[in-house]
Formats: structure tokens, C-alpha cells, sequence
């Protein structure tokens, strides 16, 4: 397929319509200076990334996009923001000495992902095979449930962690005798 074809398609400007604000999102998420405003980015490239797996026709994947990872997720990072009284804003002292090799880290991630994907399927064509959520749902918690149920219990133990580090004892002074 080429550029010409591709751009003959007009599922192809759909994409980019959605795929554009997803880009910006998901760059200011990372260099966004104030949290919040960090968490709402990815709100916006979470949000676009439901919508991707819409077009492609996969709606339950894309709903439980939006209800665990916008719903619950986002969620808790501005619990965890809020537990944790991190401090907001321009005057926060962020880390930005080790940001060059984190982006070239990224970088090699993703040429190394997308030239895989290149080289697994090059030419061939998506077929428009979706699947119903029953199967779904029998795959997973008939084949992959003790995978399932050792997430749950990882994100559980996690969770809690979280909550024993941000909590702050209050100091009790010693009494002098």
C-alpha cells in the first residue's frame, strides 16, 4: 500500500484526527511541570486511545479502556496526589538531569517495536475479525485465570503499599523523666 492509497482511505483521516491529539497528550505527559495537569493529559491520551480501539471495532476493549484505566486509574493517581500532598505547580524541584537518556531509552523501545512490527507482518492485511466478548471472557477466566487472579492480588498488595508509604504517623514526643 502506498501514501497515495493510504490516504484514499477514510478510516485513515478518522485516525489521525484521533491519533494527533493523542501524540500532543501523550508528549505533555511527560513534560507537563504540574502534576494534575500531567494526570489530565493522560486522561486526554487514554481517552484517544478508546477511541482507536472503537475504529478498530474492538468495543469492549475500548470501554474497559475508559472505566479502568480513566475511570480507576486516573483516579487513583490524584488520590495518591492528594495522600501524598505532592507539591503542585511551577515551584515543584522535578528531576530533568536524567531526561536525555530516558527519551533515547523511548526511542530505542519504540524503533525496536515498530520494526518488529514491520517485520512480522509487512504487507498483509487487517482482516475485520472481531471477536465477541463471550470468547473474551471464556479465554480469560477459563484459560488465563490464575494469571488474572495473581494480578488482582499484585495490584492489591500495591495498592496498599501505596497507602502505608503515603501515610505520615504523627510523631509522639518522648517523655523525659
Amino acid at each position: 500500500m502506498s501514501v497515495g492509497d493510504w490516504f484514499g482511505v477514510a478510516e485513515n483521516y478518522v485516525f489521525l484526527l484521533i491519533a494527533a491529539p493523542m501524540l500532543f497528550a501523550a508528549f505533555r505527559v511527560v513534560t507537563s511541570p504540574n502534576v494534575v495537569h500531567a494526570v489530565l493529559f493522560l486522561v486526554a491520551a487514554l481517552a484517544g486511545s478508546a477511541a482507536l480501539f472503537l475504529l478498530l471495532g474492538a468495543e469492549f476493549v475500548a470501554w474497559t479502556v475508559v472505566l479502568v484505566y480513566i475511570g480507576a486509574v486516573v483516579v487513583l493517581f490524584l488520590f495518591g496526589i492528594m495522600i501524598t500532598r505532592a507539591p503542585l505547580g511551577q515551584e515543584a524541584e522535578l528531576d530533568h538531569e536524567r531526561r536525555w537518556p530516558a527519551a533515547l531509552v523511548a526511542l530505542a523501545v519504540f524503533v525496536l517495536l515498530a520494526g518488529s512490527m514491520v517485520a512480522t507482518f509487512e504487507n498483509s492485511e487487517v482482516t475485520q475479525n472481531v471477536g465477541r466478548t463471550r470468547d473474551l471472557a471464556q479465554s480469560l477466566f477459563q484459560r488465563f485465570v490464575i494469571p488474572f487472579e495473581v494480578v488482582s492480588v499484585l495490584l492489591l498488595a500495591a495498592l496498599i503499599g501505596g497507602i502505608v508509604l503515603a501515610r505520615r504517623d504523627p510523631v509522639v514526643p518522648e517523655e523525659s523523666e
